[in-house]
């Protein structure tokens, strides 16, 4: 089904939170794994605005429909990070925009498009450029909305709120999956060359989201926490055969291995016990 981009575009609004009773999180406050992993996800939802400069000067800026989507996409991600910014608040934990912008705007391409324009640059141009961007955007959202739903699922019971905004957040994170798979499915069907840089590029390069912009031990921890264990690797595998069935990247593997090489496995694990508190 065709992406309707003007649809899109003119529904476009920010995930709405004022309707959720945040003071639960006083009440009930959430343990330090998940915040850590809140905080991971804050990041990387704020970074997107500051690579989309640079992303205006590649060959995708000239395609409407991506300029447009990506406007809007650009925007939405922002309103993500404002609405975990809102929760990691309530914990005493304050996330400077500002600050992080400045610091990473120096980044530039460099948590999403810098392993494919820096491992081809002039090579890759106008229609193929774009089908590589969109393909390695797909396997982005792909991978995005998996974990927004594992973590809305992993603290639905204990923490109802988190999970219902992770809930809002993963539907907008749903309808970019949808425009990123429709663009790479049509693009990558019309160019061989594309196919197979797309193809190598994924192979080579990919790695989770977020991977360049934080600190390895962050990169183990949220992936280790979301898809340890046999039912976090049934959503990578899913994640891997989505992906899988763009032209020209069958058989690939991409997010699976990258938590394979990070130690994270399919393997069922006991929690690590709290430490015992010493009697007075």
């Amino acid at each position: 089904m065709a992406f309707d981009i003007v649809k899109y575009t003119r529904a476009s609004d920010a995930v709405g939170w004022s309707d959720l009773d945040f003071d639960e999180f006083e009440r009930n406050p959430l343990p330090d794994h998940v915040l850590r992993s809140l905080r991971y996800m804050c990041d990387v939802e704020y970074h997107t605005v500051c690579y989309l400069r640079d992303m205006l000067t590649t060959p995708s800026h000239k395609e409407p429909e991506i300029a447009a989507f990506m406007t809007m996409w650009n925007r939405e991600e922002f309103w993500h990070g404002e609405a975990l910014s809102a929760v990691l608040e309530r914990h005493g934990i304050h996330v400077d925009y500002s600050a992080l912008k400045a610091k990473r705007l120096k980044l530039g391409f460099k948590d999403r498009l810098d392993p494919i324009k820096q491992s081809f640059g002039s090579n890759l141009i106008g229609i193929d450029f774009a089908a590589v961007h969109m393909a390695w955007g797909a396997a982005n959202e792909w991978s995005a909305n998996a974990a927004y739903h594992r973590l809305a699922a992993l603290e639905g019971a204990d923490h109802p709120v988190l999970a219902e905004l992770l809930k809002r957040i993963a539907q907008q994170e749903t309808k970019h999956v949808a425009f990123y798979a429709t663009q790479a499915r049509e693009r990558l069907a019309k160019s061989k060359k594309a196919r197979v840089i797309a193809r190598f590029a994924l192979r080579k390069f990919w790695g989770p989201v977020g991977s360049t912009i934080a600190e390895p031990d962050e990169v183990t921890h949220v992936m280790g926490h979301l898809f340890q264990g046999s039912e976090g690797r049934k959503l990578v595998r899913g994640i891997d055969a989505h992906i899988a069935r763009l032209p020209g990247l069958e058989g690939l593997t991409i997010v699976e291995n990258s938590l394979e090489a990070r130690g994270i496995t399919g393997e069922d694990r006991e929690p690590t016990p709290e430490p015992e508190v010493a009697a007075a």
